[in-house]
């Protein structure tokens, strides 16, 4: 028996395909993970079609979302499910008899790299927002006084046990994400989700029941295309550039630097295909169920985008290592910006990358990766006030900029993500001396550098007058969608 097919017993989830994967040459992991996605995806129209809030009570609803998500975790991990399940139960003990003030302190220690971290703390500090918002302690800002982002999500009433369940068990995201704000999961479970969105554009001509609702048919197979497309790359540009060839021993004495440097960026570039494959799948399946419309545009167009985890396009032409991260695991961002970095009092830019890793796992790899993110960061954010005014004086000039930036951006993740993949401190050390340690060094220095220099007048905002960091809201960056029942049709 081979290798792989030994690996395969020593899962401790569902063996049942185990056939399947020594067929294909797949883990049985992995196996299982697509298996129960693909299962999802078909649940999902079912989800919305024939258990529609029109037909169904909330707590049905509930109910079956969190009895399918706790099949898929049983199916995946075995045994296993049980860390999870304990852990959104003492969660939720804590949730319903601690102190209001302290309830996210309790959870966070508790909540790190499992599977629900983001949507148990998440929904812990807009619950604590709300409350105190409500009780106008002197622990919080009264309710007029908070962002507009926070008067949005905060929640005013503590969950039932069903609707805590639901939001971080459900199978709609319980194995790949992506995380939600917990008032727009229940808005979908109870029927609002849509309409709210649609509602604000309403002249009252039609009354508010009338507006009808758009299908995401159009969003659920443009998203099933790219996964086809991410998979036909994963199956030939992922094996054609194994990661592990970066530390071979021969490769890295006999290869010149820059024959190195190129097949790093390749290698690393043909690994995002599984990534954008099961992230999209992801966002197709929640879209399916009817859950992730965001707006729509002045010109009609319906944005099914409000919980996708990923935007391709914006990876692959960004232009600075803070673009790349808004555009990479979004909701995560999301969750690391709104519970971290605009709390901590100092230092927040390392604290948020110090949190990811811990939310991502044990393996030294991951540590790696964000804590060499720091002196990137800081030397993208100085290089950009401090150099990037220069290159403003015409299209050319920052056309030539910008594709200097996108070459730059894409080496630095390149360098950055690799011990990501490599996970053991062994290889990761070996890959960074074959590069010299260049990308640490120049970092370092150009922040000293930089930080001498004379700074642009002004706050220490960047130049687009968002607070600095890699965290910052990511639909800046989007057109804006303004809710609108326009060219919108029911299908």
């Amino acid at each position: 028996m081979d290798e792989l097919t030994t690996s395969s017993f020593k899962t401790t989830g569902s063996k049942w395909l185990l056939p399947v994967s020594d067929f294909f040459g797949f883990p049985l992991d992995q196996v299982n993970f697509l298996a129960c996605q693909v299962f999802a995806l078909g649940a999902s129209f079912w989800f919305r079609l024939y258990l529609s809030p029109q037909f169904s009570s909330p707590v049905v609803r509930h109910a079956v979302a969190t009895l399918f998500g706790l099949s898929f975790v049983i199916f995946c991990f075995g045994w296993y499910a049980v860390h999870i399940s304990i852990l959104v139960m003492v969660c939720y003990r804590i949730l319903v008899t601690a102190d209001i003030h302290n309830i996210h302190r309790y959870t966070m220690i508790m909540a790190v790299s499992y599977l629900a971290v983001c949507q148990v703390i998440a929904m812990l500090f807009q619950i604590k927002t709300g409350l105190l918002a409500v009780l106008q302690t002197g622990m919080c800002k009264k309710r007029e006084d908070l962002t507009a982002d926070q008067r949005l999500h905060a929640v005013d009433s503590k969950p039932s046990l069903i609707e805590y369940l639901s939001y971080n068990l459900n199978f709609l995201s319980i194995l790949v994400g992506p995380c939600s704000h917990y008032k727009d999961y229940i808005d979908f479970i109870e029927g609002r989700h849509v309409q709210r969105r649609l509602s604000a554009s309403n002249t009252g001509q039609n009354g508010y029941d009338k507006v009808s609702e758009p299908s995401p048919m159009a969003a659920v197979t443009r998203k099933l295309l790219i996964c086809g497309v991410c998979m036909v790359l994963f199956l030939t540009l992922t094996k054609a550039f194994p990661i592990t060839y970066n530390v071979d021993s021969h490769f890295v004495n006999e290869a010149p630097f820059l024959t190195r440097l190129t097949y790093a960026a390749f290698s690393i570039q043909a690994a995002r295909p599984k990534f954008y494959f099961a992230w999209t799948l992801a966002d197709a399946i929640n879209n399916a169920a009817g859950y992730g419309f965001k707006g729509v545009d002045e010109a009609g167009q319906v944005s099914w985008d409000l919980i996708s985890n990923i935007s391709i396009w914006g990876i692959e032409t960004a232009t600075s290592f803070k673009k790349f991260i808004d555009n990479w695991n979004i909701q995560t961002g999301v969750w690391l910006k709104t519970v971290c970095y605009d709390r901590a009092p100092r230092y927040p830019t390392a604290l948020t990358f110090i949190l990811s890793a811990l939310w991502h796992g044990v393996y030294p790899g991951y540590y790696f990766t964000f804590i060499t993110a720091i002196p990137i960061t800081l030397a993208a954010r100085a290089v950009r006030k401090n150099v990037r005014q220069y290159f403003l004086s015409s299209h050319p000039v920052k056309l030539v900029y910008d594709v200097v930036t996108w070459a730059a951006t894409q080496l630095c993740i390149c360098y950055t993500v690799m011990p990501f993949l490599l996970l053991a401190v062994e290889p990761t050390m070996q890959y960074y001396r074959s590069m010299y340690f260049h990308i640490h060094i120049i970092s370092i220095l150009t922040v000293i550098v930089l930080s001498q220099s004379h700074k642009p007048r002004g706050s220490s905002s960047s130049s687009n007058g968002t607070k600095p960091g890699p965290y910052d809201p990511h639909p800046q960056a989007q057109p804006q969608l303004q809710p609108s029942n326009n060219n919108v049709k029911r299908k």
